[in-house]
């Protein structure tokens, strides 16, 4: 329903007598799931699909939307990045506090320990929901969990206490304390920590074993901006992207931008499909994932004496922390050991899918499986080991519930046993190696370009999110799956939930430095300041990784920013066809949505990235206006430096940028004349630079499917 009500009548009166008219019944407050007041107006409640129509007719009504369910987008890596340990940081960096919206956290975990930490920040407005198994702390300053009503179901924890091991993570990696020593049971020993180690969290469990509901969302975002946060975590989002005002996601971080709040969205985990990034709105941050410059092997020995380890990057890949000591087992091939009296056959038991597996023919050794699996199949089967088949290079290294490696670029393993009488192998425990495949986005990511508004670059930036070790909850196994009885502090995880908060963290870092920036110009930093990535290695470019990687040491200073702030984003709306009785709603302003009033159409909004889209192999001309802010150095001159591929053409007006102090605003136009391919981009790079700053902007044109 839009702005928060300003009314002295309770909202939840308002939307009881709402649904009274709606229903024309008298309502319980039962009926009434959540009521949305402290930071926006809206509901939740049950209502059928004829209330729900006729709902959407009354005056008043921005948007009404099924609660459908969204799923999490599930050390070495902030070195990898380049900010060490010992880094300058900001006096005021334990003022900043990050709402973490997720699966809860572990409270006991060391990352979230308080030793040293002083009160929390007197802006904080927030509770804990304390209860016999979780208490807050000076690190974890807040925390709620939200279930709209539903029943909980078995293992489910009915308080902040994190059973997934995914908040847990998410939170360590963002402001997680500084732990050495840290691994998952051996395995990527080192120091772990978050991006502000000193940072204050605040917890808002939003998903369950069944997922994340968009009523509890839209809750938590309600509490988040009124209880004070600095900036938002989300890793969470849908398998394809929804419009504006029926996504709460988009809403919430709406809301959150009005405050000056940052949302942090992990892009998706629907790649490489093309259009799969699913936070798509431009007042949010969007994170894809990417490798860093560490990969796990396992190796895997046969009994004919030949070893398949670390002969490439594709090859023995898994995170095994079993150890067979070197014990021979006998192999069976997946396909004839089928569940036969199950109803299975050597079609569906190749893959080693769950139940597929006779126990009988299984139990005690090693299977072979034409393709990657959970694990889940061969350990409930008995199984002793499995080696699992690839038809690809494998970035991401998996965790499984028993001694496991996928093997690819080799089906000689297949021939040995297949051929052999009485094939053996044994798989050894997993090591940790320097990788050459860094800064890849896997395949997993999802891709540009944005569903929803095509001029608008999404994701907007890469951060690590493959094989990341952070904090877990001792209440779930390493993998969660029935017969692993590993019980751990420390994972090792991969997703975009995990380049999310490296993201987050970096936006919290900037802020501690820029405490009075906006959102929009925190994002700004974060791109404009990201390091090159090889589009050799990234084929699907910047709709792939965005701006680029981010870059912890360059980002608190930018030089120069692409602000914007809610007006922006009105016109934008304006410009995109939302009518000015629903933008009312939402920004409580007057606004002009005609002709004549001010929009603003997506390729001028002042974002850090310019992109423009045709028809398959046609040409496309476009004129981008933007205004950047001096938050450099007071005198400075920026020259404009262009670099594109040959279908692109990137003119610059002025070329020049002089500035005489600091805020300082400047604009500029920017022609663009781009000949499309049938699919994909063609892009280009602007660069402002000082001398001393370099101010990156990816150019990017693409084709309407």
């Amino acid at each position: 329903m839009g702005h928060k009500p300003n009314t002295e009548t309770p909202a939840s009166a308002l939307h009881l007598s709402l649904l009274q008219q709606i229903t024309g019944r008298s309502v319980s407050s039962d009926s009434l799931v959540y009521s949305y007041k402290r930071s926006f107006n809206g509901f939740a409640a049950r209502l059928t699909d004829a209330e729900k129509d006729k709902l959407s007719g009354y005056e008043g009504i921005v948007s009404v939307f099924p609660n459908r369910i969204r799923k999490l987008h599930t050390t070495r890596s902030w070195d990898f990045l380049g900010f060490p340990q010992n880094v300058k940081r900001a006096t005021v960096e334990s003022d900043i506090i990050i709402g973490m919206l997720d699966t809860g956290v572990w409270p006991e975990s060391q990352s979230f320990d308080d030793s040293g930490y002083g009160p929390p920040p007197q802006k904080w407005e927030g509770v804990c929901q304390s209860s016999s198994n979780f208490t807050c702390n000076n690190k974890i300053i807040g925390a709620k969990f939200y279930h709209g009503g539903r029943n909980f179901s078995e293992g489910e924890v009915p308080s902040p206490r994190d059973s997934q091991g995914h908040g847990s993570h998410t939170a360590s990696t963002a402001a997680g304390d500084i732990i050495t020593p840290a691994s998952l049971l051996g395995l990527a020993s080192g120091t772990a920590r978050g991006g502000v180690p000193s940072a204050r969290i605040a917890v808002y469990k939003i998903c369950w074993g069944d997922g994340c509901w968009d009523a509890d969302i839209l809750a938590a975002f309600d509490d988040a901006i009124a209880d004070g946060v600095d900036i938002i975590s989300l890793s969470v989002g849908e398998s394809s992207p929804r419009d504006y005002f029926e996504d709460p996601i988009a809403i919430g971080a709406f809301h959150s931008m009005k405050k000056g709040i940052l949302t942090s969205n992990s892009a998706g985990n629907e790649g490489p499909a093309p259009g799969s990034v699913s936070n798509c709105s431009p007042w949010s941050l969007s994170v894809a994932a990417s490798t860093i410059d560490r990969k796990f092997t396992t190796g895997v020995r046969l009994g004919n004496g030949k070893t398949y380890q670390v002969l490439n990057a594709r090859q023995g890949t898994s995170i095994n922390t079993f150890d067979h000591g070197g014990k021979m087992y006998p192999v069976v091939y997946g396909g004839n050991a089928p569940n036969s009296t199950g109803g299975f056959n050597a079609s569906m038991s190749k893959d080693c899918s769950s139940n597929t597996l006779s126990k009988k023919r299984v139990k005690g050794r090693i299977v072979l499986c034409d393709s990657v699996n959970s694990g889940e199949g061969p350990a409930a089967a008995g199984a002793a080991g499995s080696i699992m088949l690839a038809q690809e290079q494998q970035l991401v290294a998996s965790n499984f519930p028993l001694p496991a490696s996928t093997v690819s670029g080799s089906d000689e393993i297949s021939r040995y046993v297949m051929e052999k009488r009485n094939p053996t192998a044994t798989i050894f425990r997993t090591v940790e190696k320097k990788s050459e495949a860094s800064r890849i986005v896997p395949g997993f990511s999802s891709r540009g370009p944005n569903a929803i508004t095509p001029n608008i670059l999404k994701p907007d930036i890469a951060a690590p999110g493959v094989d990341i070790l952070a904090a877990y909850s001792r209440g779930k196994t390493a993998t969660g799956i029935e017969g692993d009885k590993r019980v751990v502090s420390y994972n090792i995880l991969s997703g975009t939930s995990m380049a999310c908060p490296h993201a987050t963290g970096a936006a919290a870092l900037v802020k501690s430095f820029h405490p009075n920036w906006s959102p929009a110009a925190l994002r700004s930093a974060l791109m404009t300041t990201a390091s090159p990535v090889s589009r050799d290695q990234n084929p699907d470019a910047e709709f792939a990784y965005g701006a680029g990687l981010i870059n912890l040491k360059k980002a608190a200073n930018p030089g120069l920013i692409y602000d914007a702030r809610e007006h922006d984003y009105v016109e934008f709306l304006c410009g995109q066809g939302y009518n000015a009785t629903e933008i009312k709603l939402v920004t409580s302003k007057a606004v002009d949505c005609s002709k004549g009033g001010k929009k603003i159409q997506a390729w001028n909004l002042n974002y850090p990235s310019f992109t423009l889209s045709g028809k398959p192999g046609g040409t496309v001309k476009r004129v981008f206006r933007r205004t950047v802010t001096n938050v450099g150095k007071g005198h400075s001159k920026y020259k404009a430096k262009v670099m594109s591929s040959k279908e692109l053409k990137i003119k610059v007006n002025p070329k020049v940028l002089r500035f005489k102090e600091l805020g300082e605003t400047m604009s500029f136009r920017v022609t663009v004349k781009a000949k499309l391919k049938q699919s994909g981009i063609v892009s280009g790079v602007l660069v402002w630079s000082d001398g001393s700053h370099k101010v990156r902007s990816p150019v990017v044109a693409h084709t309407l499917q």
